[in-house]
């Protein structure tokens, strides 16, 4: 008996057939575990819904934008509440307002790291960059004679009414400060900054954008504004040195010599900013309404071929990913983009 038994096992195995059969059967496995994963995706995309709540700087409204109504293409079932506001004004909704927020995108990292870390907020994720120009109109007061070269002899000229953004509420207002600083060094034009930051203060406003309303009225000619700002609304605008810009972290030194000061936390409380590199950041309150909802969001945000393809098309570069000081607490789907510090 043994014997047969040997012989019709020895008979009956092939390796080609078993190594065959096995193939098969990892391929059906993977097929299954594949669907498994897909059905899985289409029940996530079914069952994201509801408000999500993004609190952002002005400059990022026609990125936002743009971004949403692709997302909401993904996820029909979220309503996206966008507001925009400066960042300072945006992070003052949620440390003195109480407002409900998802997630707070900022035109400058500091205003998270200082006023919702760590109170608010447990991580800042780096995203974009952008730097400081004038913008213009082609019906600004000598819009065909104004140049790299002579931009704040026009700024100066008293029949020339000039916009720019409150330092206080908007990091647009005091990069614009930082910038003629840095400017009057350059171009060593002693007095240069407080001849210009004298002019039409009348025309100061809480948030960047704010001047774009203002240029299209005719009720300026130029002001300071974002690049990017430039770019998605179809405006001219006179790039400055990158000693000046705020946009090369090669000269992060000497951009540092610039400080500004400003409203503090607290009514009647003073702090000082010093000068660097433009980076936005974003990242999703702790208490945020619907954080499965915020990291989905946030996930197309910062993919290179979704969110990160609209940024760059509205003239944002991207700077993904950068250091992340909090890297341990970002949600595991966002750490893909960040590097620990």
């Amino acid at each position: 008996m043994n014997g047969g038994y040997e012989y019709i096992c020895m008979t009956q195995f092939n390796p080609m057939r078993f190594k065959f059969t096995c193939q098969i059967f990892l391929c059906l496995l993977t097929l299954v575990f594949s669907n498994c994963f897909s059905l899985i995706a289409m029940a996530q995309k079914k069952e994201l819904s509801g408000d999500l709540i993004i609190f952002h700087a002005g400059s990022l409204s026609v990125p936002i934008k743009d971004i949403s109504a692709e997302f909401n293409k993904l996820y029909p079932k979220v309503r996206i509440l966008a507001e925009s506001a400066g960042s300072v004004a945006s992070a003052r909704k949620i440390t003195d307002l109480d407002r409900p927020c998802d997630i707070m995108a900022s035109s400058d990292y500091g205003v998270i790291d200082a006023m919702l870390i760590p109170r608010f907020a447990d991580w800042n994720l780096k995203f974009a960059s952008n730097e400081m120009t004038v913008v213009y109109s082609g019906n600004s007061r000598y819009a065909s004679e104004i140049n790299e070269r002579n931009w704040y002899e026009t700024l100066m000229k008293p029949e020339v009414f000039l916009g720019r953004a409150d330092p206080n509420s908007d990091p647009c207002g005091y990069r614009t400060v930082m910038a003629l600083q840095l400017a009057e060094q350059y171009y060593k034009k002693p007095g240069m900054s407080r001849n210009i930051l004298s002019k039409n203060q009348e025309f100061i406003r809480p948030k960047e954008v704010d001047m774009v309303a203002l240029l299209e009225s005719g009720s300026i000619d130029y002001c300071f504004l974002y690049r990017s700002v430039a770019i998605q609304h179809k405006l001219r605008f006179i790039s400055f040195p990158e000693q000046v810009n705020l946009k090369n972290p090669d000269f992060a030194k000497l951009y540092a010599s610039a400080k500004v000061e400003v409203n503090g936390n607290k009514p009647g409380e003073k702090q000082q900013i010093t000068g660097e590199p433009m980076i936005y950041s974003v990242t999703i309150l702790r208490n945020a309404p619907n954080k499965p909802v915020a990291e989905a969001f946030l996930t197309f945000l910062l993919s290179k071929n979704q969110g990160i393809k609209i940024l760059e098309k509205d003239g944002q570069p991207s700077v993904v990913p950068m250091s992340c000081a909090n890297y341990d607490k970002l949600p595991a789907l966002l750490r893909p983009f960040a590097k620990q510090k």
